[in-house]
């Protein structure tokens, strides 16, 4: 039955592929030239970047052995060191992040921790109490508290530096958990005089908890080990990730200081210090546990200003960096670097010819089709799997196949944050300002427990909306192809339907899910608050 005449696997690769009843009746005119132009102009700079995820995975295995995960270095007597724990309204996980870091094996006289809290809720009197019981037990732990936000984290970080008395500087977000001996890990790295900073890699204490944080997990994964793995072995420029690292407190000072222009401070901060001539380190063996966004709204809000804040930083820094007379390799990396968010207002373009792009091109033959779409396709959508791929079997060598199921999940995902990360990086463009909105920390690490910090939800907003409508439009071409028997399209379509209508629907409904996946009826402050509406 496989092979009948007539209905039959053969007939249709025949019928659809082989038949050249009708070649030469189409004939391509402007209007369809004014479409399908633009469609592979943006098909061809996503290809670009794709390409170039390739040449990180290339150098990563290249340089591979320029990585010496000892110091060369120790110093005869241990330097001051000050941790600055930067937090905004964080009460639910600051007794933790407190905690760790006091448990740091280090002399007390050569430490100096600064609690930096810009809380404008109950959030203050939860550290207040709980640097004074470390402090009494003889912890060298202060507390400050700044009445504005003026500057928000980079402001923070700032004034806290002003005071502070130490010659190197560690920074941990409120959701990080850093082990006892992170710092005698970290600090003989600076025993060479030329190293400004030394970043150490993120793991993720909830990582199981569900499928989104499971795809968290691996993008960041991709990111610390790929990325900045091999930037750092290649000697080319890379990012402190604004937590998890210590600073040369000179090479702060050198760079220009903290400044508040951007939403990505850490990576500004980064470029400008590597232009004046200090030299990073990365130590991916070094690990600092953390907790992942897990609630899509947090996980989008994450997202768009990483995405706006590496976009304000190309503007700001991009002039410099050429003027430079930095390696002209360095001087295209940083490129890549600082400019690859541009792909999502690009994929959003991509989204709306989509469909027109297809229906002209049906009226093609089919080796014209194959002869664009097979090099594009290796190039920017193949790449994205090979990529993260690559940093799971780097990781996890004998798990790493398990993340193929992750794989269209994931590039689901990433397709779904396109509404809310081309906003913020056409906000970057047009120089439009906005506030630093935090992550939400929920201290959620297993499945089946409920979050205490409901009221950190954000209300809704049009994005998810505008989702559920891009999804809606999506299963309208799998409709069309299936009606054309054009069955080889669908799978590819299928992606943008998922990423869309996932990303709305978690949005709109976290909240709802949460109490679903814990049996837990609405609380009177659920019911007050209306959190689980909610979106970016």
């Amino acid at each position: 039955m496989l092979f009948a005449p007539q209905n039959g696997l053969r007939h249709y690769l025949k019928s659809h592929y082989a038949d050249q009843t009708f070649q030469g009746l189409y004939h391509l005119n402007w209007f369809d030239l004014g479409f399908l132009i633009p469609y592979f102009a943006v098909m061809i700079v996503l290809a670009i970047y794709g390409v170039h995820r390739y040449t990180m995975c290339y150098q990563y295995y290249k340089y591979r052995k320029n990585y010496n995960p000892n110091p060369p270095k120790h110093f005869d007597e241990l330097p001051r060191v000050t941790i600055q724990l930067p937090m905004y309204n964080e009460q639910f996980v600051i007794d933790r992040l407190i905690e760790s870091v006091c448990a740091m094996e280090y002399p007390k006289d050569r430490l100096e921790i600064q609690v930096l809290d810009d809380s404008t809720d109950e959030t203050q009197q939860v550290a207040v109490d709980i640097v004074e019981r470390y402090a009494a037990l003889g912890h060298p732990i202060v507390y400050i508290h700044r009445t504005n936000r003026h500057g928000y984290k980079a402001g923070a970080l700032d004034e806290g530096l002003n005071v502070a008395k130490g010659e190197f500087v560690a920074i941990f977000d409120a959701d990080f958990t850093p082990g006892k001996d992170w710092i005698m890990k970290v600090i003989h790295h600076f025993a060479e005089p030329e190293v400004g900073m030394v970043q150490t890699r993120w793991t993720h204490i909830n990582r199981d908890y569900s499928m989104l944080t499971q795809i968290e997990a691996i993008l960041l994964d991709a990111h610390f080990i790929i990325e900045q793995g091999s930037r750092s072995r290649a000697g080319e420029f890379f990012n402190f990730n604004g937590t998890a690292g210590m600073w040369r407190r000179q090479a702060i000072v050198d760079g220009g200081g903290w400044q508040h222009d951007t939403l990505t401070e850490d990576t500004d901060l980064s470029y400008r210090s590597q232009l004046a001539g200090w030299r990073f380190k990365y130590l991916p063996e070094v690990e600092c546990p953390s907790e992942l966004p897990i609630e899509m709204t947090a996980f989008k809000t994450q997202q768009a200003r990483w995405a706006k804040g590496l976009i304000q930083t190309s503007i700001k820094l991009m002039p410099r960096i050429f003027q430079s007379n930095i390696p002209r390799t360095k001087k295209i990396e940083s490129v890549y670097h600082l400019t690859a968010n541009l792909s999502y207002p690009l994929m959003v373009i991509m989204t709306v010819m989509l469909m027109p792009a297809m229906i002209i091109r049906s009226y093609q033959g089919w080796f014209q089709m194959l002869l664009f779409d097979v090099p594009l396709f290796t190039a920017s959508t193949l790449s994205i799997a090979v990529f993260y791929l690559a940093s799971q079997q780097i990781l996890y060598p004998g798990k790493w196949k398990r993340t193929l199921f992750y794989m269209p999940f994931l590039m689901a995902l990433g397709i779904g944050l396109t509404v809310t990360n081309s906003k913020a990086v056409m906000e970057a463009i047009f120089g439009v300002k906005s506030a630093f909105v935090r992550t939400p920390k929920f201290r959620v690490t297993k499945k089946g427990e409920k979050s205490q910090a409901n009221k950190y939800r954000k209300r809704l907003v049009l994005a998810p909306w505008i989702e559920m409508v891009i999804g809606a439009y999506f299963f309208l071409a799998i409709l069309y192809t299936f009606t054309n028997n054009n069955f080889f399209t669908a799978p590819f379509l299928i992606l943008f339907v998922v990423g869309y209508w996932y990303t709305g629907l978690m949005s709109l409904l976290q909240g709802r899910f949460e109490r679903w996946r814990s049996g837990a009826p609405a609380s009177d402050h659920d019911a007050e608050s209306k959190p689980f509406p909610v979106g970016v």
